[in-house]
């Protein structure tokens, strides 16, 4: 063990860890798609530090967006004032996301971008003088992030915050649906729907919202269903004047193949949370894009204002670094990237499928997905894929991979072997 994870045991308190974590691992410097260690040992990143590094590390463009940006204004308060990167962001964002999308909030973090979207839509109705709309209706399997009002709708059961469960607001789950990505299962597509437009009709006239992560659900259990399944979700909000919000945290951006896994079912919600690659990974930034009906409505109606303000909202660091990873994506070369991507993962993960540890293989986009039979045994399996000399952070049952868009087919292919060794000689 190095001197800075020994220091790190003393003091650290590390995310989904006991106050000491272990294992653990010193890193000194990052570039490319590579992190090196303190030891001297360098890991393919197979995880883009938690889906956020698109572009890998160091970007030359985001970096030389970040040092203009310091010499001239790192910061300043967002109440009262503006400034131009954060104008030029938003505008971006519009310009990017489904129409009719048209103002954004921005915000620190992703969860931080949820709870924006669900007092958006309690606001919303609270304006429309409906205040018995309270309630949220979401999928099993679902992950929105970790402050409360994202936790309550997160999985109760098979999510990360069930002890919470009696502090959290009581909202309806649909079941999580089975109807896979792609696959075109009419029947199970319609048995999907049934149970969700049962569960909603039951409890329509308490809905404020209904909020999934569009295609993929992602820490939920990395799961893909059916773009129909998405197109039925709208035109059933539709039907009922029930807002829709979209968490493409994860997904927006250009993950799946497509700029946000909305554009696979070829629907707008009502509201957008983007983050994790906002900035290319290099700045905590989020925020939430609202059509005109949601702004209109909280705008003109009592107390005429929106009620949340961060501190360190519309940063004017992590805007211009958002403005240049948006800039890298404008030219549209990630998308044939993205596309091999898939494919290769899809060609080279493949037959871990025959093994007996293995119940499931998928991949959509840049995300390869290996589900096996039992949950991983992190002390072991996180070692392992180090020795092999990847950087991979499996969690449940789940070994999963969502590299950097630059990542060339090479290293591609050591994350992929690393995946099939370590299954092999550890589960």
């Amino acid at each position: 063990m190095s001197t800075l994870t020994q220091r790190d045991q003393k003091v650290v308190w590390h995310p989904y860890a006991p106050p000491q974590a272990d294992p653990l691992f010193g890193v000194v410097s990052a570039e490319g798609v590579r992190i090196r260690l303190d030891d001297g040992r360098e890991l393919i990143d197979g995880m883009s530090s938690w889906w956020s590094t698109i572009h890998g590390y160091r970007h030359p463009a985001i970096e030389a967006a970040l040092k203009d940006q310091l010499e001239r204004l790192p910061h300043v308060m967002f109440g009262g004032l503006t400034h131009e990167p954060a104008v030029e962001l938003c505008e971006r964002l519009v310009s990017i996301s489904p129409d009719p999308l048209e103002r954004v909030f921005l915000s620190d973090s992703g969860s931080v971008a949820v709870e924006v979207a669900i007092k958006m839509a309690l606001q919303f109705w609270q304006s429309r003088g409906r205040p018995e709309r309270r309630r949220l209706l979401t999928l099993r399997g679902g992950y929105h992030g970790d402050t409360f009002g994202a936790m309550a709708v997160c999985d109760p059961v098979t999510g990360m915050h069930g002890l919470f469960e009696g502090s959290l607001p009581s909202h309806l789950f649909a079941p999580r649906p089975e109807c896979r990505f792609g696959e075109g299962d009419a029947g199970t597509l319609d048995h999907d729907f049934e149970a969700f437009e049962r569960l909603f009709m039951e409890n329509e006239s308490e809905i404020a919202a209904v909020i999934l992560e569009p295609i993929v659900q992602g820490a939920g259990g990395m799961w893909f269903y059916s773009a129909d399944y998405l197109r039925r979700v709208r035109e059933i909000c539709d039907r009922f004047d029930v807002l829709l919000i979209a968490d493409e945290i994860a997904t927006g951006l250009g993950r799946t193949g497509k700029l946000f896994a909305c554009e696979h079912a070829g629907i707008s919600p009502d509201i957008l949370c983007v983050g994790k690659a906002l900035t290319g990974g290099t700045m905590t930034l989020a925020a939430t894009l609202v059509n005109r009906k949601v702004s209109t409505a909280l705008g003109k109606n009592s107390p005429g204002v929106f009620m949340h303000g961060p501190t360190f909202m519309g940063n004017p660091l992590a805007c211009a670094a958002a403005n240049a990873s948006l800039g890298l994506l404008e030219d549209g070369k990630w998308q044939p990237r993205v596309e091999a991507i898939g494919n290769q993962l899809s060609a080279e993960l493949e037959p871990c499928r025959s093994m007996p540890a293995v119940a499931d293989v998928r991949v959509i986009g840049s995300i390869g997905v290996v589900e096996l039979r039992e949950p991983v045994d992190m002390s072991i399996i996180q070692p392992a894929f180090v020795e092999e000399g990847v950087w991979l952070r499996p969690f449940g049952k789940l070994v999963y991979t969502m590299p950097p868009y630059t990542i060339g087919a090479q290293d591609l292919s050591a994350i992929t072997r690393a995946i099939a060794s370590v299954i092999s000689n550890h589960s």
